[in-house]
């Protein structure tokens, strides 16, 4: 029985046929914080009426294999990615390496880096609620560390589960938010040492979900370091934004990238689909990528 994905109204406004070519290229699944497997990403892909999707785990390409041997036959391609956490100007940056060879040896060494320490600091943020009064057995989460990369939505899940908090979205609130008592920093690469590691593996790096720091001059900063595209379509962005994003591509001759950033079920403005990209756009994207 394939997973169930809430209906949102844009969702229920595309036509298939009106929308064939579509791509949304910023999906999460089991193998890091999403709930989906990658099969079940795949399918609500195809009943969604994508053409292309890109499996975007945090700091890991271990889902793509089994997504794309799942996908011969589905009419839906699955363009190999990964959601790179980097630094910019001292702050967190998101990047999305898309159509990068996914046993590429020096991406692949740096996400191994990178999940490595996302251990550590689940263990640390563990500590700390131990200090809050909080007691999360490590025989409850440490399977997960095998299965993907750990994250705050793992200890989120934790929290809810051992009735600490009433949804996953209380738990942030209450202890894991950017500022709370619990959480910790993630090891973070250096934004052009990211944007090489995707430009060695083959791939085209994308700014993802960029905030309001994102102006013409800091795009412009990376675009002469090597990034390839904008995630201008973004379920969060106001439609000033989405015309901004796209107008600052345009002058730096940037590609649009765009997507939901689904983890589950849990958040209908994020489903499978309800942001996407063209398959013009994407065929752009698709031309930035290194031979």
């Amino acid at each position: 029985m394939p997973a169930r994905q809430p209906v949102t109204t844009l969702c229920q406004t595309l036509s298939r046929s009106r929308n064939s070519g579509r791509a949304d290229l910023h999906l999460h699944s089991v193998h890091s914080d999403g709930t989906y497997t990658p099969t079940e990403v795949l399918d609500l892909a195809r009943r969604s009426g994508l053409a292309a999707i890109a499996l975007t785990d945090h700091d890991t390409l271990s889902g793509v294999a089994l997504a794309q041997a799942e996908a011969r036959g589905a009419g839906v391609e699955v363009i190999p990615g990964v959601e790179i956490t980097a630094e910019f100007r001292g702050r967190e940056l998101h990047l999305l390496g898309y159509f990068v060879r996914i046993g590429d040896t020096a991406l692949c060494a740096a996400l191994d880096r990178l999940r490595h320490d996302r251990v550590g600091r689940f263990r640390g943020m563990v500590e700390r609620l131990r200090g809050c009064g909080v007691s999360i057995e490590e025989s409850e989460w440490d399977g997960l560390a095998e299965k993907g990369t750990l994250g705050r939505r793992h200890l989120a899940a934790l929290l809810v589960k051992a009735r600490r908090a009433g949804s996953v979205r209380e738990a942030f609130s209450r202890y894991l938010a950017d500022d709370g008592r619990v959480a910790l920093p993630k090891l973070r690469l250096p934004v052009r040492e990211a944007i090489e590691l995707v430009r060695a593996a083959g791939g085209v790096a994308a700014w993802a979900h960029p905030s309001y720091d994102c102006t013409l001059e800091r795009l412009s900063l990376l675009r002469n370091a090597g990034l390839g595209a904008v995630e201008a379509e973004y379920p969060s962005h106001r439609n000033s934004r989405v015309r901004e994003l796209r107008a600052f591509a345009g002058s730096l001759g940037l590609a649009i990238s765009g997507g939901s950033d689904c983890h589950g079920p849990d958040q209908s403005a994020r489903a499978i689909g309800a942001c996407s990209i063209s398959g013009d756009e994407l065929a752009a994207l698709r031309a930035l990528a290194v031979r």
